[in-house]
């Protein structure tokens, strides 16, 4: 994948699975990565700068993924970035939460560097806003 342009931004509690999913993204070409251990962290970061795409674990220490991505699609500055859930959860039960808060894929822990390629991919390309 050639070197993606603008800030990824995963939300992730654990340190060790931030650390994985930030190798990855590089490894898919995308070179500004912002990380936030909470959900509170990442509103905050969503308010300093648009991510492109935003990688966000359901479970975290205070609110959750699902009301993190609400309020993504929200807010109108970031209607549009895709959010890619990423959870150990795989009840379709889960999926379908995810969904309803407006998630634009879901991905199961643990996942191969090519199942994430894959899902990152598609939630990139279906982007409302395409950029010439």
């Amino acid at each position: 994948m050639a070197q993606q342009q603008g800030t990824v931004l995963i939300v992730e509690d654990s340190p060790m699975f931030r650390r994985m999913l930030s190798d990855m993204l590089q490894m898919l070409g995308f070179t500004n990565i912002q990380e936030a251990s909470s959900g509170q962290a990442a509103l905050e970061r969503l308010r300093e700068q648009p991510p492109v795409l935003v990688c966000l674990d359901l479970t975290l220490p205070d609110i959750s993924g699902y009301e993190v991505c609400e309020h993504i699609r929200a807010t109108e500055a970031l209607r549009d970035v895709p959010v890619l859930m990423i959870s150990a959860r795989t009840q379709t039960m889960d999926r379908a939460q995810a969904e309803e808060a407006g998630a634009s894929g879901y991905l199961i822990k643990p996942f191969t560097p090519e199942e994430l390629r894959q899902q990152v991919e598609r939630v990139m390309a279906a982007r409302p806003r395409k950029e010439a």
